[in-house]
């Protein structure tokens, strides 16, 4: 086990690095509205782009068994060189927001080989403890979500631009990182030859199934909250006139969805002694609840309404590393890149849906209420982990 300790910090600092990219666009939103004369609704077109072109990667990798084929810390290296690369797109001064659209989802599909792979990768090295592992790797993938907030909240004398190159770059080491110090892990188990038919295979299991679809519930969740955060900060600092809160909501918003890195290391510790359907479905109840009560958070006190986004940070992706825990160790040994991948997809596909309804909602009716919406998810969630097994 000291061996692999080494290779779980590379995996880990490299999945940190790469995924930086994903909420690059969001980190400057501002700026972006601003320089191309977008309207308020790009951050929920610029969000859903990423996930688009997330799951059609997906879908291709797993259709085509890639990350089973080739050596993943090749495909790796690969996806985060041509991700870092296409994130730079955002520079270019004639954008408008169908380019920016564009060139996001092509970003997204990039991830698809970063995201998914690295568990995988993971997943070669930690045939026990996985649960603890996945939660280093998620809570990095968290991190990188909420770093480009913290690089805009403290660059704050340059140029919204250097987010952008500073989360390129990122990307780029965290590849060349990964491809160098870590080779394919002792338990990986190459698929020798293409199988179309290996998606359908892998949900022929009622275990994998009841895995994937809790995962599925919580996906309606998070992604939708980690896009509104911002927004949930400037509703509330407009209601209230307290303009410290708008003008400090990058920093807000780093500690808001970065203190989930520590939701995901704490439950994936958790989970080797509770269990993880139970430590997933503590996650769940603890997330629907905040979403519930929501609207009546935007009545309290400064202090009271930023920790509640806090805890509801830390629980909204602590079942993330669950889920994905269960999902690899109750898949076939030869398609578990495929079925990382394949539900990785189909968890994106569905957190489109509760973006674009929220990203509807918000232009319709009072901003305070629609956020119960993403209760959904997590009910769901439960349901599927509980009363419908019994």
């Amino acid at each position: 086990m000291s061996q692999q300790r080494p290779v779980l910090t590379i995996i880990v600092t490299a999945q940190f690095c790469c995924t930086s990219l994903w909420f690059a666009s969001n980190a400057v939103m501002g700026a972006l509205l601003l320089d191309f004369g977008l309207e308020s609704t790009a951050l929920g077109h610029l969000t859903t782009a990423v996930q688009v072109g997330f799951i059609v990667g997906t879908l291709m990798f797993a259709l085509f068994a890639v990350s089973d084929r080739v050596s993943p810390s090749k495909l790796f290296l690969i996806c985060a060189i041509v991700g870092s690369t296409l994130n730079l797109c955002i520079l270019l001064p004639e954008n408008n927001l169908s380019s920016l659209v564009a060139s996001r989802s092509l970003v997204g599909f990039s991830l698809a080989g970063i995201y998914p792979v690295g568990m995988k990768i993971a997943a070669d090295y930690f045939e026990k403890g996985l649960g603890k592992s996945l939660g280093f790797l998620v809570g990095a993938l968290v991190l990188g979500t909420a770093f480009p907030h913290f690089i805009s909240a403290f660059t704050t004398g340059l140029a919204w631009k250097s987010v952008i190159i500073g989360t390129s770059a990122l990307a780029a080491i965290g590849g060349l990182m990964l491809w160098i110090l870590v080779p394919d892990g002792p338990y990986r188990k190459a698929s020798q030859k293409l199988d179309l038919s290996a998606i359908f295979k892998i949900f022929q299991k009622p275990t994998f199934r009841t895995a994937a679809q809790g995962y599925f519930g919580h996906m309606w969740e998070l992604y939708a909250f980690w896009a509104f955060v911002p927004a949930m900060l400037t509703i509330y600092a407009t209601l209230h006139n307290y303009p410290s809160i708008s003008d400090r909501s990058a920093v807000w918003s780093f500690l808001i969805i970065g203190i989930g890195g520590i939701g995901c290391v704490a439950s994936g510790m958790f989970s080797e002694k509770w269990g993880n359907k139970r430590m997933a479905s503590i996650s769940l109840a603890s997330s629907g609840i905040c979403c519930l009560i929501s609207p009546f958070l935007f009545m309290t006190s400064p202090a009271i309404f930023l920790g509640f986004l806090l805890f509801w940070g830390l629980t909204v992706v602590a079942d993330s590393p669950i889920f994905s825990t269960m999902v690899a160790q109750n898949a076939p040994l030869q398609y578990k890149g495929t079925a990382l991948t394949i539900v990785n997809s189909m968890g994106y596909a569905i957190s489109i849906f509760s973006i674009q309804l929220l990203n509807h909602l918000i232009l319709t009716y009072d901003a305070r209420y629609i956020f119960v919406f993403m209760a959904i998810g997590p009910a769901a969630g439960l349901w599927k982990q509980w009363i419908r097994r019994r």
